[in-house]
């Protein structure tokens, strides 16, 4: 018989907008059940870059992600969440004046609401296509950075022009030999401070831009990279020694199970009311990056306010008919769970 646990509120992923959501839900007395398909907390931010410094979280002029995820945590904790880590939420359904979710180790969680926190879905890097790349993937390959003392005094290749790149592009000059940033064209799609504080970097030769250079080729064996051969779109081709390649292509983007619920969808995306964050199913809702409205910015500071406004209107889904008299934490503090 599986275990069917009773919550006010399941809460479908553990990053940080999820977590911050077991807060919010809990100030207004609302009991939440967090399910994340990872082993652990913290979504991207625990699985992709525990280490990356995010400059744009209010009162922390920098605060690294896994620090973010242990602070989000400790602040959830007074409320008591249950936790089901490691396992996908593969079926959905209502019943009984209550959803019903299957997960894939066998449990049924019930739930009067339901909040999808879900990021991007399931995520993984999208691979350059380079001949035999698996075989140095995970040795001197890597899609993500977990730990910056790994790459001290290496020489590094990193390629892409979007955030990640020239984030850890700025990050790891810090402790490697040598980077070396790879880029199709000399403009990049980073933030514009980052940008300029890379090229700074690139004129105090710090930091080698590849420009405008594609991957062609890379050299090695026993799973060592040793060389990178880069080429421009006329032909003309680099070889980069290099102890360690860092692909950041992005991540290619799935909602899995979700997109079957039967919820409205906008290019990937849910779609939700943007006062309340409720989708086109009513009782679920949908915060941070997998929400969509109109001027929807991609931030965890838009996420933490989507759940805000997702647990104050699942609260009268749990007390229904109870009059609420709204107060701020600074007056209230934090009620016991």
């Amino acid at each position: 018989m599986p275990d069917r646990p009773t919550t006010d509120v399941a809460i479908v992923g553990a990053g940080p907008v999820g977590l911050f959501a077991v807060f919010e839900c809990g100030m207004v007395k609302v009991r939440a059940h967090v399910i994340d398909a990872l082993d652990m907390i913290g979504g991207q931010c625990a699985a992709l870059y525990p280490e990356k410094p995010i400059f744009d979280i209010p009162g922390h002029p920098r605060i690294d992600a896994e620090e973010l995820i242990r602070k989000l945590a400790e602040q959830a904790a007074p409320f008591k969440p249950t936790y089901t880590l490691g396992q996908q939420v593969t079926s959905l359904t209502r019943s009984d004046g209550a959803f019903r979710l299957g997960t894939s180790g066998g449990m049924e969680i019930r739930a009067k609401a339901v909040i999808v926190a879900a990021g991007v879905g399931a995520f993984g890097p999208n691979r350059p296509p380079l001949a035999g790349i698996e075989a140095f993937e995970g040795k001197s390959v890597h899609y993500l950075v977990k730990k910056r003392e790994d790459f001290r005094g290496k020489r590094i290749v990193i390629a892409g022009g979007g955030d990640s790149a020239v984030d850890w592009a700025l990050s790891l000059s810090e402790v490697a030999a040598k980077v070396m940033v790879v880029h199709r064209r000399p403009k990049f799609r980073a933030a514009p401070e980052s940008e300029a504080r890379l090229k700074a970097l690139a004129d105090a030769g710090r930091i080698e831009l590849v420009v405008p250079y594609q991957l062609k080729a890379l050299d090695g064996a026993g799973g060592q990279v040793s060389k990178i051969v880069v080429a421009t779109l006329d032909g003309k081709e680099r070889a980069l020694d290099c102890d360690a390649l860092l692909p950041f292509f992005g991540l290619s983007m799935n909602l899995g199970p979700i997109a079957e619920w039967g919820l409205a969808l906008q290019k990937g995306q849910i779609e939700v009311q943007p006062s309340t964050c409720e989708t086109s199913e009513a009782g679920i809702f949908a915060i941070g990056d997998v929400a969509h409205y109109p001027g929807k910015l991609k931030l965890i500071l838009s996420g933490f306010a989507e759940a805000a406004a997702a647990a104050h209107a699942i609260r009268a889904i749990v007390y229904p008919g109870e009059v609420f008299h709204f107060e701020y934490s600074t007056t209230q503090g934090v009620p016991a769970a």
